[in-house]
C-alpha cells in the first residue's frame, strides 16, 4: 500500500481512534485497497500515522466485527468479499449529447432562494467582535447534564420505545413536562391534546401556513418584522399586510385581517414589549373581526426580564390565539425543538400534516429533553443563562452610552436579547456594516427587516451572546471609530 493513501490531518477536538476508523472506512468504500493484498499491519499503520499500535489494533478489530475486513492468521487483514468490488469514484459525469436535462427553473412553483432573508456570514466566529444575534454563548451549554440525560436514555432505564417509529405521536413524557413546567411560567394552562412538538418554531409556522393560508388570506405582520415568518406565509400565497411598530408594539391602523402574527415578548427586531393596552386591544380586535393571533413567543425561555408579562395565550378566552415557542433557543438552537399550543382540532390537523412532512421530531431528542427538564437541569441552565444575559446586556448598554450615545435603542425595548439602534445624521448602515466588518466588528444592517418599498437604511442590530464579554466595550469603541469616519 502506498503511504499517501492514508494521510490524516488529525483534529485535536476528536478522538484518534474515531478519525483513523473514519479514514479507513472511506478508503475501503472508495476502492483504494486491492482485493488480493493485505492492508498495512497495525504496526505499519501506527508508524505511518504516528499513533499508538493499540489505537490501530482497536480500529482493525472494530472493522472486522462490523464486516468490513477479515483477519487471516499470519497473513494480515484483507477486505471482506462484500467490499472487494468497490471501485474508485470519479467526479466526472457524462452529459447527454442532446442536452435533454430538465430546465428546473421552469418547473419551480415557488423559489424560496429568491426571498429576502436575514443572512449571517458563515465565518462569523472568526470576527474579533461578532455583535450578531441568534448565536449562543457555547461555553454556557450544560454539557455534563446533557450527557447525563444521554446516558439515562441509553442505559436501558429509559423507555426503549424511542427506537421505533412513532408515526405521528409525540413523547408523552415531554408533553407532560411542557404542560406542567414550561407553559405555567407563561401563564398558560393546556391539556395534552392541545400541544404538538415541532422541529423548532419555524416548523410550526410552516404547518400553520399550509393549513390556514391561501391567496385570499390576509396576514397582518409587524413592520419591521421577522423575515423568515413572512417568507413562510408567502409560500401559502398569503397577502402580507404590514403593520407599523412603535414603542408599544404593533399598531392596529389597517383594515381587519384573518391572522395577526406578533412577537409580543420582545418584538423582532426592535425588542419592544407589547404594552398591556395594546394586548387588550389586539385580543378585542380579533374577537370582534373573527380573526386569529399567531403568537411567536420565541424568547419565552431566553427572556431575562425580571418579571416578564404573561403570554397573550394566557388571556385568550375564546381560543383565538395559536401559541408557538421554542425549547432550544436558550439551550442550543441546533436542537431544533419547539412546540405549538392550540385548539385540539387544529393540533390534530397539524399533527397529520407534520406526519407527511417529517413524521415527528426525533424521539430520542424528545426523551432526552424530557429527562433534562424532569431532573431540573433546564431550570438550572436558564437561571445561569439569564444571569449571564443580564450582565452582557448591561455591558453593551453601558458601552453604547459611553461610545455611541447618539445611537440609542427604542424605548420599551429594555432587556431584549439584542439592541435595535439608529445611526445619527442618516448614516447608511450598509456602508457602516461594510467598514466595521473590515475592522473586525460584525453588526447586522436593519433594512431587510422592513417591508417598505424604500426601507430605511439607518437601523442596525447588535447582539451580545456570541461575543466575549471582555470584548464588548473595545468592539463598541472600534465601531465608534468607523461611524465617525462616515
Amino acid at each position: 500500500m502506498n503511504r499517501h493513501y492514508l494521510h490524516i490531518e488529525f483534529d485535536r477536538s476528536r478522538g484518534l481512534q474515531e478519525q483513523v476508523r473514519e479514514t479507513l472506512v472511506n478508503a475501503i468504500l472508495s476502492g483504494i485497497f486491492p482485493a488480493d493484498q493485505p492492508l498495512p499491519s497495525c504496526r505499519q499503520l501506527a508508524s505511518q500515522l504516528q499513533v499508538s499500535r493499540n489505537t490501530t489494533a482497536l480500529v482493525f478489530e472494530g472493522l472486522v466485527n462490523d464486516g468490513y475486513l477479515i483477519s487471516r492468521p499470519r497473513s494480515g487483514y484483507f477486505l471482506h468479499p462484500d467490499y472487494q468490488s468497490c471501485q474508485y469514484k470519479t467526479t466526472e459525469t457524462a452529459l447527454p449529447a442532446d442536452n435533454t436535462a430538465p430546465l428546473w427553473s421552469n418547473r419551480f412553483k415557488v423559489a424560496p432562494s429568491q426571498q429576502e432573508s436575514i443572512m449571517k456570514p458563515s465565518g462569523w466566529m472568526h470576527y474579533r467582535y461578532p455583535f450578531i444575534y441568534g448565536q449562543p454563548n457555547t461555553a454556557q451549554f450544560p454539557l455534563s447534564q446533557w450527557r447525563a440525560a444521554s446516558r439515562w436514555l441509553n442505559s436501558g432505564v429509559a423507555d426503549q420505545r424511542w427506537i421505533i417509529d412513532h408515526i405521528d405521536q409525540d413523547v408523552p413524557m415531554l408533553i407532560e413536562q411542557i404542560r406542567t413546567r414550561v407553559l405555567p411560567k407563561r401563564g398558560i394552562l393546556a391539556a395534552p391534546d392541545e400541544i404538538l412538538i415541532t422541529i423548532g418554531s419555524q416548523n410550526a409556522l410552516y404547518l400553520l401556513t399550509r393549513l390556514l393560508m391561501s391567496s385570499s388570506t390576509r396576514v397582518a405582520v409587524e413592520n419591521p418584522g421577522y423575515r423568515e415568518a413572512i417568507n413562510t406565509f408567502l409560500l401559502g400565497d398569503a397577502q402580507i399586510i404590514p403593520h407599523d411598530v412603535d414603542e408599544e408594539g404593533i399598531t392596529l391602523n389597517q383594515p381587519p385581517c384573518d391572522y395577526y402574527y406578533v412577537t409580543p415578548g420582545h418584538q423582532v427586531p426592535t425588542g419592544v414589549t407589547l404594552s398591556s393596552q395594546r394586548r387588550k386591544a389586539l385580543l378585542e380586535h380579533v374577537t370582534r373581526h373573527d380573526a386569529v393571533i399567531i403568537e411567536d413567543d420565541y424568547d419565552s425561555e431566553s427572556n431575562f426580564t425580571l418579571n416578564p408579562p404573561p403570554a397573550l395565550k394566557a388571556s385568550d378566552k375564546h381560543g383565538r390565539v395559536v401559541y408557538v415557542s421554542s425549547l432550544s433557543k436558550a439551550l442550543s438552537p441546533g436542537l431544533r425543538l419547539g412546540f405549538m399550543v392550540a385548539d385540539p382540532e387544529l393540533i390534530d390537523e397539524a399533527r397529520a400534516l407534520r406526519r407527511l412532512v417529517v413524521r415527528h421530531a426525533p424521539t430520542n431528542i424528545q426523551y432526552q429533553m424530557a429527562h433534562f427538564l424532569a431532573q431540573g437541569y433546564y431550570e438550572t441552565h436558564l437561571r445561569r443563562y439569564h444571569e449571564d444575559s443580564a450582565r452582557r446586556w448591561e455591558l453593551l448598554n453601558r458601552s453604547l452610552e459611553t461610545w455611541l450615545p447618539e445611537c440609542r435603542p427604542i424605548p420599551g425595548s429594555e432587556h431584549a436579547n439584542a439592541f435595535w439602534l439608529k445611526t445619527p445624521g442618516g448614516i447608511n448602515t450598509q456602508q457602516l456594516t461594510w467598514r466595521a466588518a473590515h475592522a473586525g466588528v460584525l453588526i447586522e444592517p436593519g433594512a431587510r427587516h422592513f417591508l417598505d418599498a424604500n426601507p430605511p437604511e439607518t437601523f442596525f442590530r447588535m447582539g451580545f451572546h456570541a461575543i466575549s464579554p471582555e470584548k464588548i466595550a473595545p468592539g463598541v469603541e472600534v465601531l465608534r471609530e468607523q461611524l465617525a469616519q462616515l
